[in-house]
């Protein structure tokens, strides 16, 4: 019996999951995207029909793996490559520890496993010319590695182009001579390339135009793998860049799979602008798009031209959704719940207990909000444009320097931290730090008059709500039914990748979470009994 076909509606990957990297294994495809400073490295998605998704996991758990400390601000895993041959999954990433001014230090590494859920192996180090690794594997049974190549050099372009080079997998170092086999369009910036051998031709996608309103993926093929590529006749199969007034923003950065019914499908990377206005409050999404292979043998969108759409038709495959996310964790498992993610550091017992107080993420006070190095900030995605989290926190500060609760946060430069902390004559308070976009100095804004007394123990339940561009904080004590406003009402646009990033690009997205600090050094913890989070949909 045929299938009817589903609309798929876009982003299928809400919040910051960006540079997806698709990947299909009989019945299952999964979907790679990038994850930046945030810890575990790598965030994979499952789905068997292409139109539902659900988290399975997150790779790059061990200090072997990866270690992020000290790296900036939107550095950390870029453009994960993940596919699967011999029996075996291939999952290829950089871990950038440098993006801004002339130099980009940028190392490119692999890992291995039998299973999709590991265990995966320690990486190999593979090279560092430059970022957004591929691995490509030929029917001869070769296989070739790829990335783009930076020039640091004043007077050049810092993007030359797309290096080919053959990866030994017995040796598991790279062989025979780098090429240089694509330098790209005149629109600049090539990155991202994926190859793929289709009738004879290889054909080498590329992301261009840089990852924001000019963005575009650009497609090029030719009869040896290394060159000479011929362009597309349209130059590139998807792109936002024509189409202003489109929801979808920022398309470009993709990859291609083949359904098991021979159906064609690109995901790429997206943005959604809030309307009106040129920030992306989740960052960088994961959009797909049906596309066919003409007479000419040119991939184009199956809707005709290069514009993405907000919906698509699905493919010739059985509907398979999934359990939906709970609206609530009570941390009553082992486990972190597989949403929390955390800053940089391979060493989470450093940071946080699910067992230290049953039924509470207890959280450590470590550096600084903001701190490269070792922040107990553990937080969620921000999937919806209107939504509201709580949770509530039992704290004792002794210090001036301790402060925990609840935090909307894109980076050390855009946030806005509702905390229990110390005031020298009021005792135990309640207040809002804030920094929204001060680059570089990261200085902090004080937007209470005077910070709210709290009873000298008890628990503070807390919730902040995202509605129609606004950022509201609310708390509630023992003895009060209702929720109390508190503070003013912030600028939630503020936490996009598009504002308050000074010289540079950022790249991440907003989350929301807790977070505890200690500049004492003292570590005093922190206890959260729950999170919650619903969109207003």
């Amino acid at each position: 019996m045929t299938n009817v076909p589903q609309n798929i509606v876009n982003p299928i990957l809400p919040g910051f999951n960006p540079d997806p990297s698709i990947c299909r294994v009989g019945e299952d495809y999964y979907i790679a995207t990038s994850t930046f400073e945030w810890f575990p490295g790598v965030q994979i998605h499952h789905s068997k029909d292409l139109g539902n998704w659900r988290l399975l996991t997150r790779p790059l758990t061990r200090p072997e793996q990866l270690d992020m400390r000290g790296n900036p601000d939107s550095c950390g895993i870029w453009a994960p490559c993940l596919t699967h041959a011999d029996g075996v999954f291939w999952l290829v990433y950089t871990d950038v520890k440098r993006h801004d001014g002339s130099f980009k230090d940028a190392h490119n590494y692999l890992v291995t496993a039998p299973e999709i859920e590991g265990p995966w192996s320690d990486p190999v180090y593979v090279n560092s010319t430059g970022f957004d690794p591929s691995l490509f594997h030929d029917d001869d049974g070769r296989k070739w590695f790829l990335n783009m190549i930076w020039d640091y050099r004043v007077g050049y372009h810092s993007f030359q182009g797309i290096q080919l080079q053959e990866y030994d997998p017995v040796a598991k170092s790279l062989t025979g001579p780098a090429r240089n086999i694509f330098k790209g369009t005149e629109l600049g910036l090539t990155e991202a390339p994926h190859l793929y051998k289709r009738d004879g031709w290889y054909y080498l996608l590329t992301a261009e135009g840089g990852t924001a309103y000019g963005h575009a993926a650009t497609l090029a093929r030719a009869r040896r793998i290394g060159g000479p590529y011929e362009l597309h006749p349209d130059k590139h199969v998807v792109t936002s860049r024509f189409f202003p007034d489109n929801p979808i923003q920022r398309a470009g950065h993709g990859d291609l799979v083949e359904t098991q019914n021979g159906e064609t499908y690109l995901v790429h990377l997206m943005g959604r602008p809030r309307p009106g206005q040129n920030r992306c409050q989740m960052g960088r999404e994961t959009a797909i798009q049906k596309c066919v292979w003409g007479e000419d043998g040119w991939l184009r969108l199956a809707t005709g031209g290069m514009e993405p759409q907000s919906e698509v038709s699905g493919p010739d495959l059985p509907s398979h959704p999934f359990a939906q996310e709970p609206d609530r964790y009570d941390f009553d498992g082992p486990d972190l719940p597989l949403p929390f993610q955390w800053l940089r550091t391979p060493y989470p017992e450093r940071l946080y207990s699910l067992s230290e107080r049953p039924g509470h993420l207890r959280l450590f006070g470590r550096e600084y909000v903001g701190s490269f190095f070792e922040q107990a900030l553990v937080a969620r995605r921000q999937t919806d444009y209107d939504f509201e989290a709580e949770t509530r926190v039992e704290f004792q500060p002794v210090s001036i320097q301790q402060a925990a609760g609840l935090i909307a946060y894109y980076g050390r430069y855009q946030f806005f931290f509702l905390a229990v902390t110390l005031h020298e004559q009021l005792g135990r308070v309640l207040t809002i730090l804030s920094c929204p976009g001060d680059y570089p100095g990261g200085f902090l804004e004080a937007p209470l008059d005077r910070p709210v007394s709290l009873p000298d123990r008890g628990a503070v339940a807390m919730k902040v709500t995202v509605e129609d561009m606004a950022l509201r904080f609310f708390y509630r004590v023992e003895g009060l039914e209702d929720w109390q406003r508190i503070g003013p009402v912030f600028d939630a646009t503020i936490l996009a990748d598009e504002s308050g990033r000074g010289p540079h690009s950022n790249f991440t997205g907003a989350f929301v979470g807790m977070h505890a600090m200690d500049g004492s050094g003292a570590g005093q913890p922190a206890d959260f009994d729950y999170f919650g989070y619903r969109n207003f949909t």
